[in-house]
């Protein structure tokens, strides 16, 4: 009994600094989508070339967030585990060289969009005016290529110290500044030139560049437990290239995958594709915010608590953050469930794509145990170094369900959508899965132990 109501305190204590943690991320998500979500309102004002434009301009730009997720990846894993350990030189060290490279990586996206901006929207078959209109915007995002890298790679470097908030303010900031600029220069509001699509792209250059010298200015001056050092360790580059790597490509390859799926969807039909990404929109207006806060406070904890030498500790903090994650998804998914067709009618009136938006949002309802799993068990992994395990998960998960199963099921034996709804749940499923066997059965506090004590010879 005495036992039982000590490990009830441990996860409560566990679920008070994770509530500490993620609040100020969830609110960074909350207003990243309110950026987003005025960047499609007010191109949606323009015609539907501009909508289609800056659509695929988009698909490149994900090109920058995957970088600078990448490396941001690798950039909280050496923060938090030298934050535990108490190694703040090494630590800065460590997060100089993330902002460094972030920095170079992005240089040659600025020549890729001077250069072959309309070029990239044209090869994706797009008429000629939407190919003019979306390479001018796509210009200026990848303009800000370098900015946008830095300020992912800066915020993920201070959350790894802890510290949720700064970038909560910073990214706010940017986005506040991104959204008054895209009405005002895009709609020619507040005295402002109306510049239509290009004032768009001009104001998330913007965005993007105060972004990155407010998060950069505020660990330069101080005002932060971090400090930047001059590089000097190999050690350091090459863990945070082992580390980043394999969250970048598992970031791309979720991203790649839409293009077949959404050629899969169109077989059903157009009310079919848009009905898929009406679902998507309301799960993740819905839980992203949560599971992302969830996935990162479980970096956070986990490393500094594998920094502080307790991996026992560190693996009893990652169950207890998962099962606050499944409790709080699990009743989202039930509100999906039961409030789909109400939730679905605002985003559509037409009756066949209601009635498929509500059936995606359900799914995605269904989804929502697995991604309860999937996100905190992941942001474990990564914390003690561990980027392979979720890489391998998301990449096989879906190439062999959401594409493979999905196909088969749907096209070659016949079962229509059904067959649809039944890849997408069993994709994350196995993403659940296979980081559950990793993180019950795999090495990754040994993993982290070898990296911090790598750090700690070329330091010493």
């Amino acid at each position: 009994m005495a036992e039982h109501g000590t490990r009830v305190r441990r996860v409560r204590r566990v679920w008070r600094r994770t509530f500490s943690l993620s609040w100020p991320i969830a609110v960074q998500q909350t207003l990243n989508t309110l950026m987003r979500t005025v960047d499609i309102i007010v191109t949606g004002l323009f015609s539907p070339t501009a909508v289609a434009a800056v659509g695929l301009a988009d698909l490149y730009a994900q090109l920058p967030l995957r970088i600078g997720l990448g490396l941001g990846t690798g950039a909280i894993t050496l923060s938090s585990q030298d934050t535990g350990r108490g190694a703040a030189a090494t630590r800065d060290r460590a997060i100089t060289q993330a902002f460094l490279i972030g920095f170079l990586l992005g240089l040659p996206l600025v020549l890729v969009g001077v250069f072959l901006s309309r070029p990239l929207i044209a090869l994706l078959g797009a008429e000629p005016d939407v190919a003019e209109t979306g390479g001018r915007y796509l210009a200026l995002v990848f303009a800000a290529a370098p900015m946008r890298i830095v300020g992912l790679v800066g915020a993920r470097s201070l959350q790894g110290t802890g510290d949720t908030r700064t970038p909560m303010v910073v990214n706010g900031t940017a986005n506040v500044i991104n959204i008054g600029a895209t009405a005002g220069l895009g709609l020619g509001l507040g005295g402002l030139p109306a510049l239509g699509i290009v004032g768009v792209g001009l104001a998330t250059a913007i965005g993007r560049t105060v972004e990155a010298v407010a998060i950069t200015a505020a660990i330069a001056v101080d005002r932060t437990d971090l400090s930047f050092a001059r590089p000097r360790s190999l050690t350091i580059t090459r863990q945070l290239v082992a580390v980043s790597l394999p969250n970048f490509a598992e970031g791309m390859s979720t991203s790649l995958a839409n293009f077949p799926f959404n050629a899969l969807l169109l077989t059903f039909g157009t009310e079919v594709t848009a009905a898929y990404h009406i679902g998507r929109r309301i799960y993740q207006q819905f839980s992203g915010p949560l599971y992302r806060s969830y996935s990162v406070a479980a970096s956070i904890v986990v490393g500094q608590t594998l920094g502080e030498g307790r991996p026992d500790d560190a693996r009893f903090a990652g169950l207890a953050i998962t099962a606050l994650s499944v409790l709080t998804l699990g009743l989202a998914g039930i509100v999906l469930l039961v409030g789909a067709t109400p939730i679905a009618r605002l985003f559509t009136s037409d009756p066949a794509t209601l009635e498929y938006a509500a059936t995606f949002a359900r799914v995605f309802g269904v989804s929502m145990f697995f991604f309860g799993l999937f996100f905190p068990l992941s942001g474990s992994l990564r914390g003690a170094g561990d980027t392979r395990t979720p890489f391998y998960a998301r990449f096989t998960g879906t190439a062999g369900f959401l594409l493979g199963f999905s196909y088969l099921a749907g096209v070659t034996f016949d079962y229509g959508l059904t067959g649809v709804y039944v890849g997408i749940v069993l994709s994350y499923a196995w993403w659940a899965l296979v980081v559950a066997i990793g993180f019950v059965w795999g090495d990754w506090a040994a993993t982290a132990a070898s990296m911090m004590a790598e750090r700690a010879d070329e330091a010493g």
